[in-house]
């Protein structure tokens, strides 16, 4: 779910292109279900091979992070370790939403209705064991860094950020910001033109800087992260009645969510503000990685990639052949950087 931000935070749009040499952590979970949630057939069919594995996550890191590479951009991908107890509540909702979207989606089959049979589709995607082993591998083919975070990845993309051995963290979600991510950048993996609904849309890439947010709504990291769980997080349900705006009032008007709590009705985390808050100010993550960008293994991708999982030969090889160039362009910039340091 993530927090619901989106009325309050100050964004600012931005092109890939300029984000030449930065290196981005990209919330890898998230980023493999839009990838399994958009590459589909028109009827909501994700693509397969024949032996009916689903491949929509790899066309989609293997693609779209060539586009990336070939624009300039440094990513690292973090995976998801062991969920916090607290989340587990969230993660039975969306395993019953997508039970619900599946039969949906069979009834939208037997009428016939290829729209909605796309649109249930999408909401009833899951991630298998084997996707995330799929990813990793093509990743080190690609000769990509990927970090394997103990708990929330967005937690540990957040910190690799902090920390400043990446300049933005990615997400689609704004949760980013309650772990303290000072830049978030959004659209990373799904800009372009979008279908939404029945139109079709610009989807851009937008920074968003912790420190502006906070400016802009007056508020200190902790208030913010109070007006997080007002709203509701992934490890409490959202106050009933009660909008990002109202949030920012009440936290505004009392100084914290205690003090808020009193003349709020509905509430059904009272007693878990104190853990809540503390997962996000505190949350599980190491400094046990590593950081290291290598040569693409152009055998490898075409084995795994075209005689695996029988994608085109032509097409894969022409990716290659950008992603090839766009990491030598890489190099030659870092090395021009060292030299003139």
């Amino acid at each position: 779910m993530g927090v619901n931000f989106k009325d309050l935070i100050p964004k600012n749009p931005v092109k890939l292109e300029d984000l030449n040499g930065k290196i981005i952590a990209i919330d890898a979970y998230n980023a493999i279900y839009q990838f399994l949630s958009i590459i589909r057939q028109p009827d909501g069919t994700p693509l397969k091979d024949s032996k009916n594995m689903i491949t929509s996550h790899i066309s989609g890191i293997f693609y779209r992070t060539t586009n990336l590479i070939e624009m300039g951009l440094k990513p690292i991908y973090v995976f998801d370790g062991k969920s916090p107890k607290l989340k587990s509540a969230e993660i039975e909702r969306r395993r019953q939403v997508k039970v619900e979207a599946a039969a949906s989606y069979q009834k939208a089959l037997a009428s016939g209705d290829r729209e909605k049979m796309r649109m249930y589709a999408q909401v009833a995607t899951t991630m298998k064991d084997y996707m995330v082993l799929d990813s990793k591998k093509i990743l080190d083919l690609m000769g990509l860094p990927w970090i394997q975070a103990p708990s929330e990845g967005e937690a540990q993309a957040a910190y690799i950020t902090k920390k400043g051995d990446a300049h933005y963290c990615s997400s689609q979600d704004y949760d980013s910001l309650l772990f303290g991510a000072p830049k978030l950048l959004r659209n990373v993996t799904i800009s372009g033109r979008r279908k939404r609904g029945r139109v079709y849309i610009e989807v851009v890439p937008e920074i968003i800087e912790l420190n502006k947010v906070l400016g802009d709504c007056g508020l200190t990291y902790e208030q913010l992260i109070d007006v997080g769980i007002l709203i509701g997080t992934d490890f409490n349900d959202s106050t009933k009645g009660l909008g990002p705006k109202t949030a920012l009032k009440l936290i505004k008007q009392y100084g914290c969510i205690e003090q808020a709590l009193p003349h709020i009705d509905g509430v059904t985390y009272a007693n878990k503000v104190s853990e809540i808050r503390h997962l996000f100010l505190h949350p599980e993550i190491t400094d046990n990685y590593k950081i290291e960008w290598k040569n693409p293994d152009e055998t490898g991708l075409m084995t795994f990639l075209c005689d695996e999982k029988e994608f085109g030969e032509e097409r894969i090889k022409k990716a290659i052949e950008r992603m090839v160039v766009g990491s030598k362009k890489q190099k030659g910039k870092v090395s021009l950087e060292k030299w003139f340091g």
